[in-house]
């Protein structure tokens, strides 16, 4: 087994560590991974072009962004955190566990790209989840709302990781297939995608209690 093309992996933590342009590094361990394993110079850029046109979906976020930035110089961010304090019933933990479970369901159904810091985050989430948190824990400093940002995001990363797995016409779906065929196992992508399920509702279960801490926690140490 050649172990060489394994280098591409070093050049990645090392150009991390050296905190250089992401996606010159990555470009770069992909392109030298490639020719230490045989590959022509041409057959590299056309893996590029084809791992590009196959999930240039991806773009749709760039198409997103200025029409976010202009809801958001109109106040998107100030009327969705009004809406929130509108609600008597609306808490911190309840707002955060209902996004779980919807972003959950929508990359379920393979709408992953529907939701997402960019487009859901930012401008609705996280203004939602810190109008909440102070109209329940009063005001907060900046380190706190730094901390409850951070928890919108992180439900936004737990919803879409183990509900996108459901959703049978994914990448990660197919890696599994195959990585499992490799050492004899011979499953079709439905089968993975049901035994997904039991996952998907653990990481629902587990994330929903780190909220109801992180909320407690929260309220201990809000003035």
């Amino acid at each position: 087994m050649n172990y060489w093309p394994l280098i591409g992996i070093l050049m990645v933590v090392a150009g991390f560590a050296l905190r250089l342009n992401p996606m010159l590094v990555v470009t770069a361990s992909a392109l030298v991974t490639g020719l230490i394993a045989g590959m022509e110079p041409v057959t590299v850029i056309a893996t590029f072009g084809k791992a590009f046109n196959d999930n240039r979906v991806i773009a749709i976020v760039w198409i997103v962004l200025p029409v976010i930035g202009s809801l958001e110089r109109f106040g998107l961010q100030q009327r969705a955190a009004d809406l929130v304090r509108s609600f008597k019933g609306a808490t911190l933990a309840r707002l955060l566990i209902a996004y779980l479970a919807y972003r959950q369901a929508i990359s379920a159904v393979g709408l992953h790209s529907t939701a997402g810091h960019a487009q859901t985050v930012r401008p609705l989430v996280a203004p939602m989840a810190l109008a909440a948190a102070e109209r329940e824990h009063g005001l907060l400093d900046d380190t706190q709302a730094d901390a409850v940002n951070a928890m919108a995001a992180a439900t936004d990363n737990v919803g879409l990781f183990f509900g996108e797995d459901i959703f049978i016409a994914i990448g990660s779906i197919v890696l599994i297939q195959q990585t499992l065929a490799t050492y004899g196992y011979e499953l079709t992508p439905i089968e993975l995608a049901v035994w997904a399920i039991p996952t998907a509702l653990a990481a629902f279960l587990v994330h929903a209690v780190r909220i109801r801490l992180f909320s407690a926690r929260l309220r201990r140490t809000a003035r």
